[in-house]
């Protein structure tokens, strides 16, 4: 039997401990767990990509590794809203750790679907009046995030309309009706602004895509001289078709988000959204650490955006008036870009 000597020992010693660290290091690295995160769009990979990104520019910001201490799950309905419900059902069976919705429907869809996942709003239209949170201070449930004051915004969508077209308008509305709740609120707040501001509203309907066309024709023959697109998942999914339609019947039309601008549409005026999208990254590391979605008020915004496509102006033969580009903090060619929070609140 062979003895090992005082210095033998010891250095057996220190090999075991260094052994026993580095064992245990790649058992703590082997258990680290990656959080998953689900994110749910009603519409299009491309008309969302700058807000994703955002949203993976917050996670980045609160030092989030992607691949390494998340996993970002999107799931896209393509504007088809019968697809909400089984996407829903999808990453509530992937059990993920919270999901981020970036619709009114889409938080319907995995309300039903959850009532324990935590869900995040990125831009919910009337997250009270759709009866997803108790109230804004306290949701009291799995569901938080942010609003986008969409009743509210409206009625300075006509106004802004008012101040670019030259006459008395008369002013189509196209909306879905398939988020009754939203609907009726936000069309309370345009019958409300139309007749403080003496403009005749026709509201026209749209349930599918199918509808679209028609509706431009149903407003063409109504002899409207303005169009009021509102925020909808059917209608943000075929934004190129809604805006060659506006600009091939000439008529000047505003829309609630700015990507509708950048594809060629004439104004938008609503919430930053890749504001919003940055923000929401917030709630989701809360509720990662350990935090309830009934304890996380919902915000509204805080920053806004006005965006006019001057080409398109020139297309359709209107001049926008100076006092509404002195608004504007620069002019680039194509567009110009407005984000002051507040600025017309």
């Amino acid at each position: 039997m062979t003895l090992l000597s005082g210095k033998d020992s010891v250095v057996s010693l220190v090999l075991c401990v260094m052994f026993f660290i580095l064992c245990s290091s790649a058992e703590a690295q082997q258990a680290k767990k990656i959080s998953r995160i689900g994110v749910l769009f009603a519409a299009t990979p491309s008309g969302n990509s700058e807000r994703i990104e955002a949203f993976r520019h917050g996670i980045r910001e609160r030092g989030y590794v992607e691949g390494e201490d998340v996993f970002i799950d999107q799931r896209y309905a393509d504007g088809n809203l019968d697809r909400l419900r089984a996407l829903a059902a999808d990453l509530v069976h992937l059990k993920v750790d919270v999901i981020v919705s970036a619709s009114s429907a889409g938080t319907r869809s995995l309300n039903d679907a959850t009532n324990t996942i935590p869900i995040v709003m990125t831009s919910d239209t009337d997250p009270v009046g759709n009866k997803f949170v108790a109230s804004l201070a306290r949701p009291g449930g799995n569901i938080t995030g942010l609003s986008i004051l969409a009743p509210e915004l409206t009625g300075k969508r006509l106004e802004l309309l008012q101040e670019i077209v030259p006459k008395r308008l008369r002013i189509a509305v196209l909306g879905t009706s398939r988020n009754v709740t939203t609907t009726a609120s936000v069309l309370r707040e345009i019958e409300v602004a139309g007749a403080a501001l003496k403009i005749q509203i026709q509201y026209v309907g749209v349930r599918g895509p199918e509808d679209i066309e028609a509706a431009f024709g149903e407003a063409t023959e109504g002899r409207a001289n303005g169009v009021l697109v509102l925020n909808s998942a059917v209608l943000n999914s075929r934004r190129v078709q809604i805006v060659n339609l506006a600009t091939r019947s000439r008529l000047p039309a505003i829309y609630a988000v700015p990507e509708y601008v950048e594809d060629g549409g004439l104004m938008s005026y609503g919430a930053s959204y890749t504001d919003l999208y940055r923000r929401a990254a917030f709630y989701v590391e809360k509720i990662l650490k350990g935090a309830k979605p009934a304890d996380l008020p919902v915000e509204q915004p805080k920053k806004f955006e006005l965006v006019i496509n001057l080409k398109t102006a020139n297309q359709i033969g209107l001049t926008i008036p100076p006092n509404v580009l002195a608004r504007a903090d620069r002019v680039p060619q194509a567009h110009l870009v407005l984000a002051a929070a507040g600025q017309y609140l």
